[in-house]
Formats: structure tokens, C-alpha cells, sequence
């Protein structure tokens, strides 16, 4: 069991209970254009079923958490995968499902202590991702994250951006990036997630 918190989220296990609002999620077409997939379409029933052997069999190499605000509401996911243990590298992803919870970097404070693991408990020299290439507001809050942009890539017929952060980068700006958690706030009203790398959920 491992449980993350940040200023205004906590990173929990995936329970079965939350099937069904990840079921809701995954169902909606904005944000499944927003993880550049497509909607779900098979029942919930069935879903329910692949959910359930996803955390009785978790994939070896990945952890998936659940993004909870501190009153405890869930409000979307963050996670790593395919875990590299001899480059000790990862991918990351995320997603604020909770149109209530867009903007006011709650994607922010769950990015940042994710990594925050990933280069402390978990060891690891890099952690990247894939953003969407039109999606710049995803840009502008990885940026704040650490990360910086490698290069355009071309995939399941989308265009993103390969984005990256590197171990010594990551201990050289922790402080500032951790400590944004605290007082970080978007300006601008958000009417798209703040914060989505394109990555599954």
C-alpha cells in the first residue's frame, strides 16, 4: 500500500470503488480527446470486470493511484508505467476527471509528488511523458513541473511532444517546484483540464 500526499491532494491505491466514476471518465468524449483516446463504449458490467483484475493483478513495472482531494473527494488519477529498472526510467501520467477540480493545480501538486517518489523512493534518472501537441496548457503546467521538451513525436496517429525530467535537474529545483505546491494558483478561469499528458488512465 502507498499513499502520497501533497499540499492539496493525496495519492491512494486504486479501490473498487472506484470503478465506477473512472467508468464515468472514461465514457466522457472531451476528456477521452483531452488522453487522446477514444470513449469507452463496452458496459459497465464488463468494465467492472477488467477494473476489478487491474487491481487484484496490478501490471508488473506500473503503479496507478488515485488522485483524492484532502476532504477525501476523488477527483481523477496519476500515474507511472512502463518502469525501466536497468535505464531507471518511467513514463508518467495523469488526469483531473472532476470538472470541478480543473485549474487551481490539483494536477500540479499531484504531478509534483508523484515525481517527488519516483526520484526518492523509486530511485529512478528520468521520468517523461507524452502531451498532446496542441494541448499548451498541459505544456505550461509540465514546464512548472520540471519538465522540459525533448522533441515532436508522431503515434496512434496523434502528434505529441516527448517531455522529460532528469534526476539531477529534478534535485537541483525540488525545493521551489515542491514548495509551489503551496502557493500555486492559475490566473486564468480554466474551460479545459489543466493539466492531461495524453497518456491512459
Amino acid at each position: 500500500m502507498v499513499e502520497l500526499r501533497g499540499a492539496r491532494i493525496i495519492l491512494r491505491d486504486k479501490r473498487l470503488e472506484d470503478a465506477e466514476q473512472d467508468y464515468i471518465w472514461r465514457s466522457d468524449p472531451e476528456l477521452a480527446r483531452l488522453d487522446a483516446a477514444y470513449p469507452l463504449t463496452m458496459s459497465y458490467d464488463r468494465y467492472l470486470k477488467i477494473f476489478q483484475d487491474q487491481v487484484n493483478f496490478p501490471t508488473p513495472g506500473s503503479h496507478h493511484f488515485a488522485t483524492e482531494t484532502l476532504e477525501g473527494k476523488f477527483i481523477g488519477n496519476c500515474m507511472y508505467y512502463d518502469l525501466d529498472s536497468v535505464n531507471l526510467e518511467a513514463e508518467l501520467g495523469i488526469v483531473i476527471g472532476d470538472r470541478d477540480h480543473w485549474g487551481n493545480a490539483f494536477g500540479y501538486d499531484a504531478v509534483t509528488t508523484l515525481l517527488e517518489y519516483m526520484f526518492g523512493e523509486k530511485g529512478l534518472k528520468r521520468v517523461y511523458l507524452h502531451t498532446l501537441e496542441w494541448n499548451e496548457r498541459a505544456q505550461r503546467c509540465f514546464s512548472r513541473c520540471g519538465f522540459n521538451t525533448v522533441r515532436p513525436v508522431r503515434r496512434m496517429s496523434h502528434d505529441f511532444l516527448l517531455m522529460e525530467v532528469l534526476r539531477a535537474d529534478w534535485l537541483n529545483d525540488a525545493k521551489r517546484i515542491l514548495d509551489a505546491r503551496w502557493s500555486y494558483r492559475e490566473q486564468t478561469p480554466a474551460p479545459k483540464p489543466t493539466e492531461t499528458s495524453g497518456t491512459g488512465v
